[in-house]
């Protein structure tokens, strides 16, 4: 099954401050991890993300998290940021069950 891929418009304002070339990475990873296993988990790119609501999920892409919510046949991409920023983005915007 294929998902539409939606951002929010704070996920697009995060993809605008990166290089090029690390959008140009991201947009990959995100098509081929995204695009038809958004629910896959992997040891080392997709982790669910446990005890809180939203987020549900995120996909590490080398230095950058993806932290995005599936529903029926939707990806939504929340934020996109720096591994460094991950923390406190999560603390600030992630949603406790």
């Amino acid at each position: 099954m294929r998902y539409e891929i939606i951002l929010a418009p704070e996920a697009v304002h995060d993809l605008q401050r990166l290089s090029s070339r690390e959008r140009s990475t991201v947009r990959d990873a995100i098509d081929r991890h995204l695009r038809y296993e958004p629910e896959k988990l992997s040891r080392s790119s997709i982790k669910q993300l446990r005890e809180i609501d939203r987020p549900q999920y995120r996909l590490r892409i080398g230095d950058i998290r993806v932290f995005y919510d599936v529903s029926e046949d939707t990806v939504e991409i929340l934020a996109v940021v720096p591994k460094s920023k991950a923390s406190q983005w999560l603390d600030q915007f992630g949603g406790e069950l």
